[in-house]
């Protein structure tokens, strides 16, 4: 009896025992850095969703085999350098949101980092080339001129007797300059005339708005950064007040309440983005891995915006938009 209790206790523990056995065996979790230029990044921000739709599709579970650091300078880039120090001991892999965010990482690490970006990243000598990037960055990318003038057309085909236009962007961001003095040839070329309006911190925006009073523009278009981004309410209540059309990059600020967005499909974004970090994660080289670019664009137009402007937008423009929010 005594024996046959020893046996029975015995198989009993083998699935225990097997238990403990993997529990120590098993494969430490991927830690991931999230870093963000501007607000602090949560479950349900647009970039987190993306990656973790893009990471479970390659096999990851995220909070279990995948783990995020999430980092964020709420558009303080002088914060960058202390929080890349904190990620760089915490994390195999940085995703940044903003070049500059990326540059830091690049100086102050040898970590590699999948950047996302709306800067020309050869321009700005984040990377040698789009073919060969080198070093410890690649990453996905749009192509800022192409899409500049593809939004004042847009600006265009919707307003037809626009003249003028303000553009508002972060002066103090190299890759946003650049972005900027894309859309202003792009801008001349389509015979608008351009009314520059630089800012490099919130306190600047109300010398911006000042500026579009004093000598009125016929429409915006706001080149988004981190700055620009957090203050973007300020934004589209200017332009509510002043009944200005504007049109922005990326269809989160016409969900926020913005009238009409052109620019990337993020989620295509953060797919690709999510893959190279995948990529990176099995042993592969960012500096051998492509930067890539966007391959789908959305037109999106906020229709209760349209409305409480006042504006008329011809049907066939609405029917071109990839999505009208109501």
């Amino acid at each position: 009896m005594i024996l046959r209790r020893s046996v029975v206790f015995a198989l009993a523990s083998i699935p225990l025992l097997a238990r403990e056995a993997f529990s120590q065996t098993a494969v430490k979790a991927r830690r991931v850095g999230l870093l963000s230029s501007a607000a602090p990044l949560t479950d349900n921000s647009d970039v987190v969703v993306g990656l973790t739709a893009g990471f479970s599709k390659r096999g990851y579970a995220v909070g279990r085999s995948l783990v995020y650091e999430r980092r964020a300078a709420e558009a303080h880039p002088e914060r960058l350098p202390e929080l890349v120090d904190e990620l760089k001991s915490a994390a195999e892999l940085i995703i940044t949101q903003s070049s500059i965010a990326a540059r830091v990482v690049k100086e102050r690490s040898n970590v590699p980092v999948v950047a996302i970006t709306g800067a020309d990243p050869v321009a700005i000598g984040l990377i040698d080339s789009l073919a060969r990037p080198g070093g410890t960055v690649t990453g996905v990318g749009e192509v800022a001129a192409e899409l500049s003038a593809k939004r004042l057309e847009v600006l265009k085909d919707t307003f037809p007797s626009l003249r003028k236009i303000a553009m508002l962007w972060n002066a103090d961001d190299l890759g946003m300059t650049g972005r900027y003095k894309n859309a202003e040839a792009a801008a001349r070329t389509l015979g608008f005339e351009i009314q520059a309006l630089g800012v490099r911190e919130p306190e600047d925006f109300a010398a911006a708005f000042a500026a579009m009073v004093r000598d009125r523009p016929d429409a915006i278009l706001m080149v988004t950064d981190a700055l620009t981004a957090l203050n973007r309410k300020r934004v589209f209540e200017f332009a509510t007040q002043h009944k200005l059309p504007a049109i922005y990059e990326y269809e989160f600020l016409v969900r926020d309440g913005g009238l009409m967005s052109y620019g990337p499909d993020m989620r295509e974004v953060y797919d690709r983005a999510a893959d190279l970090a995948d990529r990176i994660l099995r042993g592969a080289r960012p500096g051998d891995l492509p930067f890539e670019q966007p391959t789908r664009f959305r037109l999106v137009i906020n229709k209760k915006t349209m409305e409480t402007l006042g504006l008329t937008i011809p049907p066939a423009m609405l029917m071109r938009a990839d999505d009208v929010v109501d």
